[in-house]
């Protein structure tokens, strides 16, 4: 990778709750990737990734957007070089949501933003769906262009039950190779990768154990409010993700794995029919979710967002 497109490490200090270890607030790191030549440039595109993986995701997808934005690539918290919380209870939506608005204003303190887009894989897209679909929040300005990375108001319970058989699992590995070698196995649906691809979207996902070898980068207690959801408490919380998504404004590009388990047919035909009537583009060969590093991936994202304005467009 060219050297001069790799981003720069900080954090943000978020309220609401605890760091573990502390007594107040936590710390969310976000990597920002910036080739346009000016440090403040007012065009800002934000890049979350999904339940259990981290902003090192995003590593192809933002050298190529970053010679045109401030590309900035969050680790949740929990999740990467981020803080992981007292209370496994905070890693839900809303806190993950008010995390976004911090980083987002502490970046309009740094330097204005005047355009605003965002892209969400998975769990990324419930957030950006979340600060999208609501206008009375505290956002520098509204998003501009949302791109929903195979997911949707509505989640298949059988495909969160299948994510939910390995999330938070104890694990080590003897090497990194041997590491990337089981996140595949459990990963076959993300679609073809090269091996120096996989091991590439792998590295991130491994911290060195106290005990010697590899263990994943997140805090196992995020699996604790994960297991705790049931099919009736996703049926009522998909209530609410829809009555957000139908008072979403922005421009929205739908991307689905062809054989995706979490995101359905049926649900992908309901978004396109309501709500900002998204454009939606699938993958063959792929499930849940696309990477976003195969080169058309990469270009269907890129052409979307950096498209110029048209007439009546947001």
């Amino acid at each position: 990778m060219n050297t001069a497109l790799e981003p720069t490490l900080h954090h943000v200090t978020c309220p609401g709750a605890a760091a573990r270890g502390s007594s107040a607030n936590h710390r969310m790191a976000y990597r920002e990737w910036n080739a346009t030549g000016d440090p403040a440039c007012p065009r800002v595109i934000v890049c979350v990734h999904g339940l259990s993986r981290q902003g090192r995701d995003f590593d192809t997808l933002a050298a190529a957007l970053a010679p045109h934005a401030r590309v900035i690539c969050p680790d949740v918290v929990g999740r990467g070089e981020s803080d992981w919380l007292a209370d496994p209870q905070g890693y839900q939506i809303p806190l993950y949501a008010a995390d976004m608005l911090a980083l987002l204003a502490q970046l309009h303190q740094r330097g204005p933003i005047a355009t605003l887009d965002w892209v969400g894989t998975s769990m990324g897209g419930l957030i950006g769906m979340v600060l999208a679909g609501q206008q009375d929040l505290p956002l520098p300005v509204p998003i501009r262009r949302l791109v929903l990375n195979d997911v949707g108001p509505a989640l298949s319970w059988d495909a969160l039950k299948r994510i939910g058989e390995y999330l938070g699992e104890p694990v080590r590995f003897a090497s990194e190779q041997q590491g990337a070698d089981a996140l595949w196995a459990i990963s076959t649906s993300f679609g073809p990768h090269t091996p120096e691809q996989w091991l590439a979207l792998s590295r991130p996902m491994l911290r060195p154990a106290t005990e010697g070898g590899f263990k994943l980068h997140y805090d196992p207690a995020i699996a604790v409010p994960y297991r705790a959801l049931t099919a009736q408490s996703v049926q009522e919380g998909e209530a609410l993700m829809w009555q957000l998504y139908d008072r979403i404004g922005a421009q929205v590009l739908l991307l689905r794995g062809k054989q995706s388990d979490l995101l359905t047919p049926q649900t992908a035909a309901r978004m396109l029919a309501r709500g900002p009537r998204p454009r939606m583009v699938e993958f063959e060969g792929i499930g849940h979710a696309p990477t976003l590093v195969a080169p058309d991936q990469v270009a269907t994202v890129a052409q979307f967002l950096l498209a110029p304005e048209t007439a009546g467009s947001a």
